[in-house]
């Protein structure tokens, strides 16, 4: 499933492992756009379907999610009058959807059910403690099953994250423990995924060559996914709402210029091999190389673009 074009936070230089965190306007937190009917369609058909994969929730989140709830039923009418318009206990969505905010569903459920973004809700026990995954809405997760992260804290999550232990796990925890009410932020995350599908829980760690991917066909059957990221503090129960927004395109889409595609191929090429082997660009890795050095030197003339 393709969608709005993907954010490309590549810049000139090798690849390097960092949170590259910037500030977020509070009236930019959720991001919705002509897709936002299909991503909660796709929403809904998850829930119904694979509710287990899609939601959790531990008990003492109640707070935080009913929290969250609010703050969103409130923000959205406000920030986006033409598409949202609250209703007694109704959320209306454009012309044809409407969201029962006391629906009898957990409220971060319904929460999700109102925006194109996942929202996980990370909690601690007090200032100085570790905080957990407590709850999630995660319908359109990059290779991650929400059963497993469940209940664990950052440094668990992130486990299987090649260098994040040695590099990022105390930052990124500091950074937890000290975010303000008042100063909320984003970043972007990349992956190159040889799948549209907005539900992916599973496929890191492959291994083995795809005969399918050739130099001709690679620009349109790898998607370039982007996830724009935002942490959020709650104050009245100080949880973190950690939103993810995806988007993606077929490669040719977004490395579709000399500047862009070289960025796209430095980093490939200067990345940790064992990060390389994480994201599973052993699939597709030689085609897509030599796709992006056409592009990048400017002799594509023959590549179907």
């Amino acid at each position: 499933m393709t969608g709005a074009a993907p954010l490309f936070p590549i810049e000139d230089g090798p690849w390097r492992l960092a949170m590259a965190l910037r500030p977020l306007d509070s009236a930019e937190w959720i991001a919705p756009d002509a897709d936002l009917e299909a991503h909660l369609a796709e929403k809904d058909r998850l829930l119904a379907e694979r509710p287990a994969e899609v939601f959790a929730a531990l008990p003492g989140s109640e707070p935080a999610q009913t929290e969250l709830l609010a703050r969103l039923a409130s923000h959205l009418p406000a920030r986006f009058p033409g598409l949202y318009r609250r209703e007694a206990d109704t959320i209306q969505i454009g012309a044809d959807r409407r969201v029962a905010l006391n629906g009898g569903n957990p409220p971060l459920m319904t929460a999700g059910r109102l925006v194109q973004e996942d929202l996980c809700l990370m909690q601690s026990d007090g200032p100085d403690s570790l905080y957990k995954l407590t709850a999630a809405s995660l319908c359109f997760p990059s290779r991650w099953r929400l059963a497993d992260k469940i209940g664990l804290p950052l440094a668990a999550i992130h486990g299987p994250v090649p260098l994040y232990a040695e590099r990022m796990s105390r930052q990124v925890d500091r950074f937890f423990q000290h975010l303000k009410e008042d100063k909320p932020v984003w970043r972007i995350n990349w992956s190159l995924l040889d799948d549209d599908a907005l539900f992916q829980p599973q496929g890191h760690g492959r291994t083995a060559a795809d005969p399918r991917f050739s130099v001709e066909t690679i620009g349109r059957s790898v998607w370039f996914r982007s996830e724009r990221q935002t942490l959020v503090r709650l104050p009245a129960t100080q949880a973190i709402c950690f939103g993810i927004r995806i988007y993606q395109a077929p490669l040719c889409q977004v490395a579709n210029d000399p500047v862009r595609a070289r960025r796209l191929l430095t980093a490939i090429e200067t990345m940790a091999p064992e990060m390389d082997a994480y994201k599973s660009f052993a699939v597709f890795r030689e085609p897509l190389l030599a796709y992006l050095r056409r592009l990048a030197t400017g002799s594509a003339d023959r590549l179907p673009l």
